[in-house]
């Protein structure tokens, strides 16, 4: 029986449980693999990666006081975060990573950075 390549099509030689012809074909076919599951993470990915930017820009210190109109001009996105970390007085932080987002009040944030 004859095999073929996964990814050209071409006859395969070699080991009876060999897939690909060579290196180039087993990539080609595991990125074309991929490809369809990065469609839905990569663009969530780069408004995180975005996010994580501004923040980190404009939190320089432990802790900062921002109008929401100068985070949302630099780029920011309310709507995504990593996580959700909720205080013993029942604040809630939307954190990106390493910097968490806490509304005050309708027009005010305060921005943190958490050290580990």
């Amino acid at each position: 029986m004859e095999k073929l390549c996964l990814d050209c099509g071409e006859t395969l030689r070699g080991r009876s449980d060999k897939k690909f012809c060579d290196d180039q074909c087993r990539s080609n076919y595991n990125n074309r693999m991929k490809a369809g599951q990065q469609c839905c993470i990569r663009p969530v990915n780069n408004i995180l990666r975005k996010n994580h930017s501004v923040l980190s820009k404009i939190c320089t210190g432990e802790k900062v006081r921002i109008k929401k109109e100068v985070l949302l001009l630099n780029g920011f996105n309310p709507d995504y975060h990593t996580h959700l970390h909720q205080t013993q007085s029942g604040n809630t932080y939307f954190f990106c990573y390493d910097y968490g987002v806490l509304k005050l009040n309708a027009e005010v944030y305060l921005v943190v950075k958490r050290w580990a």
